[in-house]
């Protein structure tokens, strides 16, 4: 009866140290941690996910620590490990948005904004329609198993009960964060670019004839310009975040 109890236990405390960390990263995951999905599937998403890693990497676990302190401080590192690699794959997957923000402000199509379950603050309808767009890309580019597999891979690297790497952590981030902005102005450079010249040809066209409402005049054709500049990269653009998401997604698996 005694090794029986015992062995519930080890279960039992390798089941919730899992769910720590991979519940956390599920909550970020693309297609698993949108708002918009019902918090329950949300929930059955990631007891289903720990069932399933729960006996290959049960060995890395250990034995249950003796005392709460212990005990608390294993769990609290694992649900930072798992916060730290769900939100290193969420903002490769934010990009988009935050991308379709830019160009929508460039655009003039700011002054129509939604409620963002995402950002918890409101968007352009450009960017809500991207940030739905973006896990759907993911998933139709069977992209999603790479954060998986990177998650599964991770008890090799980062073992239960150890902390993890303050300052390899922080570089990682802060690269990941640099990589993001540098393809947030690849996506939206040339949508910016030409609303750049634009302003500059309203501002020459001001000092021309002072008489005309350059804004009320503009506004239309900068926003049909837009549309049709942005229909005609859209393809290119969307390529390039898929990729930028890939080799994101590599990184996070090869870590």
């Amino acid at each position: 009866m005694g090794e029986i109890t015992a062995l519930l236990d080890a279960h039992a405390f390798g089941f919730v140290l899992v769910l720590c960390r991979v519940g956390c990263a599920a909550m970020l995951l693309p297609g698993i941690g949108e708002a918009e999905l019902p918090l329950s599937a949300r929930l059955a998403i990631a007891l289903a996910l720990t069932v399933l890693l729960l006996p290959a990497v049960q060995p890395s676990l250990g034995t249950t620590p003796a005392g709460v302190f212990p005990l608390a401080s294993m769990l609290f590192g694992e649900i930072a490990v798992g916060l730290w690699m769900g939100w290193l794959v969420r903002i490769a997957v934010q990009i988009l948005p935050v991308a379709g923000q830019v160009l929508a402000a460039t655009m003039g199509l700011t002054n129509v904004i939604a409620p963002d379950a995402e950002l918890g603050g409101q968007s352009s309808a450009l960017s809500h329609a991207l940030a739905l767009a973006a896990p759907l890309l993911v998933l139709a580019g069977d992209l999603h198993e790479l954060p998986l597999r990177a998650l599964a891979h991770s008890y090799a690297i980062i073992v239960p009960g150890r902390p993890l790497p303050e300052g390899d952590a922080i570089g990682v981030a802060l690269a990941a964060l640099g990589l993001a902005f540098d393809a947030v102005l690849r996506l939206a450079g040339p949508v910016v670019l030409a609303g750049v010249l634009w302003q500059v040809c309203l501002s020459l066209l001001s000092r021309l004839v002072p008489q005309l409402q350059v804004y009320f005049a503009a506004m239309p054709g900068q926003i049909a310009g837009g549309l049709l500049l942005l229909a005609a990269i859209s393809g290119g653009m969307l390529q390039g975040w898929l990729e930028h998401v890939r080799t994101a997604f590599l990184t996070i698996a090869a870590l």
